[in-house]
């Protein structure tokens, strides 16, 4: 018989330091109303020249142990979802495998932005289900930071740094996904690019100075046409409608397109969890930044069920619906 996958811990970690929208009125033409009403942001955080992505990710599961009290040692895999890794090798999730002290795991990076964490989590349930593998780390961890170009208003505003990890393990009883969905449209990725060696997108000249280049109003027309109908599909597979659904966790790239999102699935705003007002939009870190926060509010319950859905860079997305029944201490 397949094993199937469970959640078992989850933690999260962001930096110290607060940039708020007042002081980004001194480095750009903006307003703190401006940001608010256009974005939902008020504040994000921001990591030390010092710190870099494996840092936040090592904090997070420290975090993720210590509320837990879960033993990490025989962990057998580790995935990091991040777009800015320390080094282009080695991978951040073999910096962490060290640091952690975890003596045998496999260890990857995966870039898939701001998809990067769901696409995580897929991986690590298809990985125990197969028997391949019992007990896997998955991290979400970006400084976007330090790839920002804060000469550029429509930007600078929307990023910050942070990191969630969840465990997930083995489990012959219980199992925490239901559904699952994922895809990508790659012609629309020129709409929101970091370059590396490439300096072109099929055949167009590209900005190359490396840093977050976004064209946001068609990013937004493409996630408010694309995931309401994604979402109700995963829902389908899941045997599901709108109704059953206790708390919708998409990426939290701008709080007024998850409302129009939210308007077409006809999805309460009440449900809507995300991680954008204090943390902005931390990529592949905003949802399990936005489950951390609403578990410390005591909102999450076991037994609810939840919608995560990822959507940015690529353009690529994925989802899942999952059955939340952490183990209790």
């Amino acid at each position: 018989m397949n094993s199937i996958a469970r959640i078992t811990a989850q933690g999260a970690y962001v930096p110290n330091k607060v940039l708020d929208n007042f002081e980004l009125e001194k480095m750009v033409e903006t307003n703190d109303e401006w940001i608010v009403q256009r974005t939902g942001i008020k504040e994000r955080r921001i990591a030390d020249k010092h710190e870099q992505t494996s840092d936040l990710a090592y904090n997070a599961v420290k975090n993720l142990e210590d509320r837990y009290k879960v033993d990490i040692s025989d962990v057998d895999f580790i995935i990091v979802a991040t777009l800015t890794p320390d080094f282009k090798t080695p991978s951040v999730a073999s910096y962490i495998q060290y640091k952690l002290g975890i003596e045998h795991a496999g260890a990857i990076d995966l870039n898939a932005a701001c998809a990067g964490f769901t696409y995580g989590l897929q991986l690590a349930t298809s990985l125990i289900s197969s028997g391949m593998h019992r007990k896997i780390l998955v991290i979400g961890a970006e400084t976007l930071s330090k790839i920002t170009d804060y000469t550029d208003r429509s930007t600078c505003i929307l990023f910050g740094d942070g990191a969630g990890a969840f465990l997930v393990e083995r489990d012959e009883e219980q199992s925490s996904f239901m559904a699952y969905t994922n895809g990508s449209n790659g012609g629309k990725g020129k709409n929101l690019y970091a370059t590396n060696t490439g300096l072109k997108f099929d055949n167009e000249e590209l900005n190359c100075n490396g840093l977050i280049m976004q064209n946001g109003r068609e990013v937004y027309k493409w996630a408010v046409s694309t995931v309401p109908k994604e979402v109700n599909q995963l829902l389908a597979k899941a045997n599901m409608n709108v109704e059953n659904i206790d708390w919708f966790v998409p990426h939290s790239a701008n709080q007024r397109m998850l409302e129009s999102i939210a308007h077409k699935l006809n999805l309460p705003k009440e449900k809507l969890l995300t991680s954008i007002q204090y943390y902005g939009n931390t990529s592949s870190a905003s949802i399990p930044l936005a489950i951390d926060s609403a578990i410390k509010e005591h909102k999450i319950k076991n037994e609810d069920k939840l919608v995560l859905f990822g959507f940015g860079g690529g353009l690529a997305y994925s989802g899942l619906v999952i059955d939340w029944n952490i183990p209790t201490n």
